[in-house]
């Protein structure tokens, strides 16, 4: 298999999807702005985002597929199957506990993560919006555990795909739904629990063609005898570290929204809105390339070639940095033609704008660590130690407290976001340290003097080119011809991309080296 083409393959399907979420962004931002209803709405649906990933996406995809993994490649399909039984009908019944813990403690969980909203309206409809969309968390918990199975099978597409529907949901409760409330805002939460009813159903025909679709017991018997399993208890075990590690950067989330409450209104949107674009690149390569990754790794890792494994992750390494350094750069230099073009539309202001852009530029501080957790983690958690990332999860989140603590009170939101960048870069250099101790990057191949050396030319001639674009025209006076500013933007991207790789190929850069094959 040649993990480029698979990730080619899941970046493909994560750019649909991404491009569908910036539609989304583009239309919330025109009808609602950066106003009390988007900030609750971010908050509200926050909440489930929050679990999801403890529940499903974190703690219990890093614990589940590496055994997945190890169980096919020692035992196969059928010990697998067992497996999959067991785990989904422990992870149903706790989510079906969880929902309805969440819908009634809802006050108390707002409070939690925007205690800036108490006593304001924006607290009453952030209870009701969380209180629709708490389930979703019940329906991408149950995707997860199929993307799950499904990338240990080296499935790729479906998983990838599904986010797509979660977006379509969301654009028909803006355009069509909320407009016939009389809270419009509520449409987008409906909307959320539309993608996720989705984003389950797509789920099964592709389970189904592997024989691997979850088999959920109901009884008190098949959950006694789930929680007698021995690899269960074996997830179950690695998912207690896990949970913390995940805990740890969602913990300082829920500390960075509820910092953003306090601040000026709108504060929680812009940067939700920066964020969006943020996450971009960090799904595009970052979780295309940790998602083909952790099952090759896993497989090596129980194979005892741990040659092969070093050689992956430096494969992975220096593909994010051939492609998140000029992401990096974009968001830098490039931040007010993308934010204009995107979003100031309607009710969105060119103080918006302003403030989203600052935003961005902090936040590209920070891509090429936040990528590189992506890559680096699943060195960790293919050999199932998950334990080291906590440790490391838990530094960072220190030194992510004590930024905001010196940021904050002269950047307000921008701070936040500041902060946020130098944790995952501190997070990303620890990671590695702690994969070079245990000799996992001594197979690398690539001379990296010389690699950075190219690398540097390219973006520097990158780099150049957005300057000129980003001056050479005013974005905000060009909000009255959209049409002509969004072809700007991506006119100017797009040389700067071409200028990029036809410099890196004139100076000597070997393309070839990335096409990189699993055993």
């Amino acid at each position: 298999m040649n993990l480029l083409t698979s990730a080619a393959k899941v970046s493909s399907m994560t750019m649909l999807s991404r491009v569908l979420g910036l539609v989304r962004e583009t239309l919330i931002a025109r009808a609602f702005g950066a106003s009390e209803m988007t900030d609750a709405f971010n908050v509200a649906f926050r909440l489930p985002n929050l679990l999801r990933r403890l529940f499903a996406e974190g703690a219990f995809s890093q614990a589940f597929v590496p055994i997945l993994s190890e169980s096919n490649t020692k035992f196969g399909p059928k010990r697998s199957k067992q497996i999959i039984n067991v785990v989904s009908t422990l992870l149903f019944w706790a989510l079906l506990l969880v929902v309805l813990l969440g819908v009634v403690f809802t006050p108390f969980l707002v409070l939690f993560v925007a205690s800036g909203f108490k006593n304001q309206g924006t607290f009453e409809l952030s209870v009701v919006l969380t209180r629709i969309m708490f389930p979703y968390i019940g329906f991408i918990s149950m995707v997860s555990l199929a993307a799950g199975i499904l990338n240990s099978n080296k499935r790729f597409m479906i998983p990838a795909f599904t986010p797509v529907l979660l977006n379509l949901g969301m654009i028909l409760g803006a355009l069509y739904i909320a407009p016939q409330l009389s809270t419009p805002i509520y449409g987008l939460a409906i909307g959320v629990m539309v993608g996720g009813v989705l984003q389950l159903l797509l789920q099964i025909p592709a389970l189904l063609k592997i024989g691997m679709l979850p088999q959920i017991g109901i009884s008190y018997r098949a959950v006694k005898s789930a929680m007698c399993d021995p690899d269960a208890k074996r997830v179950l075990k690695l998912m207690g570290p896990a949970v913390f590690a995940v805990s740890v950067s969602q913990i300082s989330l829920i500390i960075n929204t509820n910092i953003a409450s306090h601040l000026a209104t709108g504060s929680v949107s812009w940067l939700t809105y920066a964020d969006r674009l943020m996450e971009f690149p960090t799904a595009l390569l970052g979780v295309a390339v940790g998602t083909v990754l952790l099952p090759s790794l896993s497989k090596a890792n129980a194979a005892a070639d741990y040659e092969q494994a070093g050689k992956l992750i430096n494969w992975g390494i220096r593909l994010t940095f051939l492609i998140a350094t000029p992401a990096a750069i974009t968001l830098f230099i490039f931040g007010e033609p993308l934010a204009t073009s995107l979003y100031h539309y309607g009710k969105f202001s060119s103080h918006d704008v302003a403030m989203t852009t600052v935003a961005l530029q902090a936040y590209g501080v920070g891509l090429i660590g936040l990528i590189l957790i992506k890559v680096l983690a699943p060195g960790f958690y293919a050999r199932q130690d998950i334990k080291t990332p906590v440790k490391i999860g838990l530094l960072v989140l220190v030194v992510t407290q004590i930024s905001n603590y010196i940021f904050v009170p002269y950047l307000q939101h921008t701070g936040l976001a500041l902060s946020i960048g130098i944790g995952a870069c501190i997070n990303a250099l620890l990671l590695w340290v702690g994969l070079y101790r245990r000799g996992v990057m001594q197979y690398g191949e690539q001379q990296w003097g010389r690699f950075f050396l190219r690398l540097s030319i390219g973006v520097g001639m990158f780099g150049a080119v957005l300057h000129v674009g980003a001056n050479y025209h005013d974005w905000i006076d060009l909000q009255a011809n959209p049409l002509s500013r969004i072809f700007l933007m991506m006119g100017w991207g797009t040389c700067a991309v071409i200028v990029y790789f036809f410099t890196l190929w004139i100076i000597g850069f070997k393309f070839k080296e990335f096409l990189r094959h699993s055993h």
